[in-house]
């Protein structure tokens, strides 16, 4: 499980690497600058979210969903959890 921008950049780079991709092709087909690819790898916390998650796709990662509302109803309503208390949109 990934749990760190390091750790999710430092994928992002090996993916890259193991299909040949360079940081300036990544870069031009996320539409974004070399200098984003580099940050995003890096692991700097300013990467648009966007940004991330285009160039994991275009390196061939796919992320794995969080459940939803409907799968675990348990632990939205449980008022013993600070998560509970956020509001539903």
């Amino acid at each position: 499980m990934i749990r760190t921008a390091e750790e999710f950049g430092r994928l992002v780079r090996r993916h890259r690497q193991a299909t040949g991709i360079t940081q300036d092709e990544l870069a031009a087909r996320c539409g974004v600058t070399r200098r984003t690819i580099i940050d995003l790898e890096a692991g700097k916390s300013g990467t648009h979210l966007g940004h991330a998650l285009t160039a994991a796709f275009e390196v061939g990662l796919r992320l794995a969903s969080l459940p939803s509302e409907q799968e675990s109803p348990a632990r939205l309503d449980d008022p013993n959890d600070p998560l509970a208390t956020l509001p539903r949109f």
